[in-house]
């Protein structure tokens, strides 16, 4: 693991601990009581996604790489991105991170019969392809469980401290990813980044905004007209299955595939699905903008 990748861990621990200090055990509890968003959630993510991904993959006129890199994003759902998102826009980060820790668990085992389709689809092969068990479940309860419980746990004995120290920690979070991926997106690949050139940019990006919008309708459609859930949890549905988990992408194309343009329908989607959710999380909850505007600012949120 190079420096770059260890310092993204970092962050993401420190925007999860960020976002638990604006929950409490309740927002936990309350997810598993009405589960019905949270079965959504994972039906979205587990079988929806997977299957826009190889309805625009098998079309696409795409280099067979960059085909196998949007089934490998698809498999990738939620993560914490869509979790600080979610915060950022008040809506229902329990949910998000309730079906964050739960995808990373299935991911064990969905991953690697979703990318062997894939392979058998585009490449007439498969791969011998088990993700590293101790080192997932590890990562998840260092980046995820540990901070976000050790958050909530600082807003239920310091709940002062815990309002005063959360603009902050939002402009210092954004910044820090905003550096971090613009050294993954222009780096070379000795340093850690990916090596992608503007005309690959220019061939991805198409389908990615087409996968994306058609992942933010799915979710909207599915949270609104099926199963009518409040606004919040619409945001949430949207927002989880619009973000995808590009770090995870970025391990199975590059380490356990070991194809570098694999990743690079990842990186391609990650550079605009942050402003995508936003607008969604916007559109469907107008009232949000001024609330999202006074808290990045230090404002008390009424």
């Amino acid at each position: 693991m190079n420096a770059i990748d260890l310092l993204i861990g970092g962050i993401l621990a420190f925007i999860m601990l960020s976002v638990g200090m604006s929950l409490n055990w309740k927002d936990f509890t309350d997810t598993f009581a009405r589960p019905k968003a949270y079965l959504g959630g994972l039906f979205l993510q587990l079988l929806v996604l997977p299957a826009f991904a190889f309805l625009i993959a098998t079309y696409a006129p795409l280099p067979l790489a960059f085909k196998m890199g949007i089934i490998v994003l698809a498999t990738c759902p939620g993560g914490t991105t869509s979790n600080f998102v979610t915060y950022l826009l008040n809506a229902n980060a329990a949910l998000s991170i309730c079906l964050t820790v739960t995808n990373s668990f299935i991911a064990l085992f969905s991953i690697p019969f979703i990318v062997n389709l894939g392979l058998q689809h585009f490449y007439g092969t498969s791969a011998d392809m088990v993700l590293p068990v101790g080192a997932t479940i590890r990562q998840i309860f260092t980046v995820i469980i540990v901070p976000v419980f050790l958050g909530v746990a600082i807003r239920r004995y310091f709940p002062g401290f815990a309002d005063r120290i959360q603009s902050p920690l939002k402009w210092i979070t954004l910044i820090f990813l905003a550096i971090l991926f613009i050294i993954k997106f222009l780096a070379g690949e000795e340093s850690g980044g990916t090596g992608i050139t503007m005309a690959e940019i220019k061939q991805i990006i198409p389908y990615s905004i087409l996968g994306n919008t058609l992942n933010l309708l799915a979710g909207f459609s599915l949270a609104y007209f099926v199963l009518k859930l409040p606004k919040g949890d619409q945001v949430t549905l949207g927002v989880e299955v619009g973000i995808q988990n590009t770090s995870l992408a970025f391990l199975i194309g590059g380490t356990l595939l070991g194809n570098e343009d694999i990743l690079k329908p990842a990186l391609v989607y990650a550079s605009f699905t942050f402003f995508t959710a936003i607008i969604y999380g916007l559109l469907v909850k107008p009232g949000e903008k001024r609330k999202l505007l006074a808290l990045l600012s230090g404002k008390k949120v009424e």
